[in-house]
């Protein structure tokens, strides 16, 4: 068990709702939270390593993150989902849109059901659970809510289109709602990562040639890895960035 680089007081005790929370990017982000002392749930499909994570996390912390399985391309499986981590830890107090499927695709092999499965778990998700927890942050006065886009759009990827699509589509969505519910004390972000080195991507699409040719490409030429994503999350999500909203935080070793 080890403590935190930096501890946020104000993240003790808050209600934190991470989507795709199970694995990759998501399960760091997951710990940094429960780290914090704060009351998570995360919502993922995985169900053999989400809870090999909550097994892990209460061992180590002896907080027990809350895992929801659920379908990010379903609606109402998302609004339950929502609905189920509010009532289990009160009000959402930060909101953490995740969850991604980067799969890669040619636009001439792609059909209508395709774009439709995509643009659900990319960019209509955080749609759904912004509209799940915006009223309780309204009335409440305050929330953050962090939604991932991805570096992947400014680099000119070919082989994701649709999935570049709706990373763009993040950004503007993310700068609207900010707009939106700004005067109401509700801060929201967005953070874009560089290539970072899940297991997914290690298992599907990283080759050593591959690596090499982008760490060229990087200020810092060495690997991204999950945990260097928590912290903009931790920091987006607490008092220490009360003036920041609106705004996307790039963690990509310096490509861009």
């Amino acid at each position: 068990m080890t403590a935190p680089l930096v501890t946020y007081a104000d993240l003790k005790g808050a209600s934190v709702l991470i989507t795709g929370g199970g694995s990759g990017i998501g399960a760091a982000i997951t710990t940094g939270f429960v780290e914090q002392g704060a009351h998570v749930a995360f919502i993922d499909i995985a169900q053999e390593a989400s809870r090999a994570l909550c097994d892990q996390l209460e061992a180590d912390h002896g907080n027990r993150p809350l895992f929801i399985k659920a379908d990010l391309a379903d609606a109402n499986e998302v609004r339950e989902a929502v609905a189920s981590a509010a009532a289990a830890h009160g009000d959402i107090n930060v909101l953490v849109n995740n969850a991604a499927w980067d799969d890669r695709h040619d636009l001439s092999d792609l059909d209508d059901a395709y774009w439709e499965k995509n643009t659900n778990i990319n960019l209509r998700h955080p749609f759904l659970t912004v509209k799940a927890v915006i009223d309780a942050m309204v009335k409440r006065g305050s929330g953050a809510i962090i939604n991932f886009t991805s570096t992947s759009y400014m680099l000119n990827i070919g082989d994701m289109p649709v999935y570049t699509a709706s990373k763009a589509g993040i950004v503007g969505f993310t700068k609207g709602v900010a707009g939106r519910y700004g005067p109401r004390g509700i801060r929201v972000n967005a953070v874009a990562p560089g290539w970072v080195m899940t297991d997914r991507q290690k298992e599907l699409w990283v080759t050593e040639d591959k690596l090499n040719a982008f760490m060229e490409r990087q200020a810092i030429p060495v690997p991204l890895e999950p945990p260097q994503m928590v912290g903009p999350c931790l920091f987006l999500a607490s008092a220490a960035s009360s003036a920041i909203t609106a705004q996307t935080i790039i963690a990509d070793h310096g490509v861009l």
